[in-house]
């Protein structure tokens, strides 16, 4: 009772009811993201799409539209985040978040003041990373034995792709020096063969069955937590990635609820595989929901020395990294999809993950011909991060073509330690938007949350100024990698929606077009970069309702 009368404390007002659909929208600057009339001074929407664009001595009457005044805010297509996890995002505003917890200690510190508040059941919490840890290591079962004694405890890393298990954990899930690694996973351990406590990528999954399973009505807590902070930040939609396939059922029903505020294009979770190809796409609410591609994972990544390398890592040279799938595996799922109409997005962040990504697409796309396949060539796959890639291998991303789906504020927090995992040569295609961008490749920006923060300035702030928050971006980061502004503007507005076939109705102010806006107290076409990082969203619109306004 207490947790379910938290959670209704938490999210009181998450669900926005629908307002007017007829406005007009002034008083800023508006940039349409159309390059034949880049600006305007009026918007005017009807029936949620966009019936006018332009100087405010021509606007048309505006009977019947309700009046926004942006009062000096930037009015901007709708923000996409291009990459995110919509559950993570909701569960990080109810369990341990570690995010920006400065040390060990820190970190330490905060479990066991969530342990006392929270004295019985399993802790599950997620966002520590150590590279800017005074301490310079990962966290072991003895540090959070010492914070939590005799509670199973499971803290995930920031990205994702490593947790760290109390001995409690361990022990429940029979992991111990005798403990084999599955494929893809390592299992860290001491000098006496003991575990750690820390397991990568594939072992992951040794601890799964202990991570609390969340009955429906607290799932659906989360998700509404996520689209409530989403809006917040400003974004009009997300592409989730590794959508859990058993929870595409309870985002259709919000969206037919009118609980889904925001656009989700959903690439689910492998075991939805088969499901999907066998349905084709899926459709709700007028694409409110939108089920178009699976998700798979070539290598791990970069921080926890899972992203797959050609050569040892520069730091740890006994590994080049896992690959968490294969060829004969692969190829014939790629193949599947293609048959089926269904999109791919594959996970590869090390030089030789992308590489072994972009020839398993060329192998699939050679082995089935655009006449059995539904959408014809224009099948839009993608890589998800494409972090670090050899310069000889961008011509992949021109030639096949590969959509690639970048998230900036990477780059920024991994300049911290890339540099030391790779050595300076491989810098040369690490985060190489501009390279690509300027061979023609659709470069599509996310957030990764709760990877990172998941604020579109930042990843905006990221794109254009390649420094980290405090405006660092140390020796021989490849500053010419950062895009200008109007490209940073397609990477979160046209280009998400070109990704997810829908650029005929997204991802610019048009007539025609739905009207999904974003107006921030920035004007991210010409504030300093560091003025940036000080705005905030303060209305965001999707099909011309007000989802957020700041006060």
């Amino acid at each position: 009772m207490r947790r379910t009368l938290l959670l209704a404390l938490l999210l009181t007002g998450a669900a926005t009811s629908a307002q007017a659909q007829n406005l007009v929208i002034r008083g800023g600057p508006i940039y349409t993201g159309v390059e034949a009339a880049p600006t305007a001074e009026v918007v005017q929407v009807r029936d949620g799409r966009i019936a006018w664009v332009g100087s405010a001595a021509d606007a048309p009457a505006a009977d019947g539209l309700e009046a926004v005044d942006l009062k000096g805010s930037a009015l901007f297509p709708g923000f996409t985040d291009g990459h995110a996890h919509l559950d993570g995002i909701g569960w990080r505003e109810l369990t341990l978040n570690l995010e920006g917890s400065a040390s060990v200690a820190e970190a330490m510190a905060r479990l066991t003041a969530w342990a006392e508040a929270h004295p019985e059941g399993p802790i599950v919490g997620r966002g520590w990373i150590e590279t800017h840890w005074p301490e310079a290591r990962f966290l072991t079962a003895a540090d959070l034995d010492a914070a939590a004694p005799g509670r199973v405890v499971l803290l995930g890393r920031a990205d994702g792709h490593a947790v760290v298990a109390s001995s409690a954990a361990l022990a429940a899930a029979g992991i111990d020096a005798s403990t084999a690694a599955p494929s893809g996973g390592e299992i860290l351990k001491d000098d006496q063969g003991r575990p750690t406590g820390l397991l990568v990528d594939a072992a992951e999954q040794l601890v799964a069955e202990l991570m609390p399973q969340a009955d429906p009505e607290a799932l659906r807590e989360a998700y509404r937590a996520g689209f409530r902070v989403e809006a917040a930040y400003g974004w009009t939609g997300v592409h989730f990635m590794s959508a859990p396939w058993r929870d595409i059922p309870l985002l259709e029903q919000m969206a037919e609820a009118g609980e889904a505020p925001l656009r989700v294009y959903n690439s689910v979770t492998p075991d939805g595989a088969q499901a999907l190809f066998a349905s084709g796409p899926r459709s709700v609410a007028d694409g409110r929901v939108i089920t178009r591609a699976v998700k798979y994972y070539a290598d791990g990544a970069l921080g926890s020395r899972g992203a797959a390398l050609f050569a040892p890592y520069a730091d740890r040279p006994d590994t080049t990294g896992l690959m968490q799938i294969g060829e004969q595996e692969i190829v014939p799922l790629y193949e599947q999809a293609l048959r089926a109409g269904i999109q791919i997005a594959t996970h590869a962040i090390g030089d030789r993950g992308n590489a072994s990504v972009a020839e398993w697409y060329q192998q699939a796309l050679a082995g089935v011909a655009p006449s059995e396949r539904p959408n014809g060539a224009d099948v839009r796959w993608r890589i998800e991060h494409a972090q670090i890639l050899r310069p000889a291998d961008y011509h992949w991303f021109q030639d096949l073509p590969i959509i690639a789906s970048m998230q900036p504020s990477h780059a920024i927090g991994d300049l911290h330690f890339a540099p030391a995992r790779l050595g300076d040569a491989r810098l040369d295609g690490a985060y190489a938007w501009r390279s690509l961008v300027d061979r023609g490749v659709i470069v599509v920006g996310g957030s990764d949350a709760p990877v990172e923060r998941g604020s579109p300035l930042i990843e905006f702030y990221a794109a254009i100024a390649r420094a980290d928050l405090q405006g660092f971006q140390g020796p021989d980061w490849r500053p010419l990698e950062a895009v200008d502004r109007a490209t940073a503007l397609k990477m979160f507005t046209l280009w998400p929606a070109y990704a997810s076939f829908r650029e005929a109705e997204l991802g610019t102010i048009e007539v025609g077009k739905r009207a999904d806006l974003t107006a921030f107290d920035v004007d991210l076409m010409t504030a300093a970069p560091a003025d940036i990082l000080g705005g905030r969203a303060t209305l965001t619109v999707v099909d011309g309702v007000v989802v957020h306004r700041a006060e």
